[in-house]
């Protein structure tokens, strides 16, 4: 490995340091900020369900990276508040599918606008110049939420 190689690396390894700690803590103060009362699982659950569903209980498990005792668990919860409804599999007779209610779409949507206002104010804090640098930097964020597998 060149010098040059060397520098790019250790520049690229401290700039991944960098946008890790800052997108772990924004993230952080967005979730403490925004005070929700549906847990974090809960609510990845949902926005799964509303991406990718009508879904099996092992499918939700395995894309949120749960057993499917803990998915069972999030499910009835979510189930309870009326944020989910289970629909008969129509390829299996024993199996559910779930899907997101009115009531869940609705909850998301106002933790969405929650969240946005959240981050709205503080790029109020930012001045004109940086806050276009961040606008001009979107697409490359964007870009690294492109999984190696889509």
């Amino acid at each position: 490995m060149t010098s040059a190689e060397r520098v790019d690396t250790d520049e690229q390894t401290d700039l991944a340091a960098r946008l890790r700690l800052v997108v772990g803590r924004l993230h952080r103060r967005i979730r403490i900020d925004g005070r929700e009362s549906i847990p974090p699982l809960q609510l990845s659950a949902l926005v799964t369900v509303e991406q990718h569903g009508p879904l099996r209980l092992s499918e939700l498990a395995r894309r949120e990276a749960v057993t499917a005792p803990t998915m069972s668990r999030v499910l009835a919860s979510l189930d309870d508040q009326g944020l989910v409804i289970r629909t008969p599999d129509p390829n299996d007779a024993r199996g559910v599918r779930i899907v997101l209610s009115d009531k869940g779409a609705a909850r998301l949507a106002e933790v969405r606008s929650h969240r946005t206002a959240l981050v709205a104010r503080r790029l109020a804090r930012l001045d004109v110049e940086q806050r276009h640098i961040l606008d001009a930097a979107m697409p490359a964020l964007e870009a690294l939420l492109v999984d190696d597998d889509d």
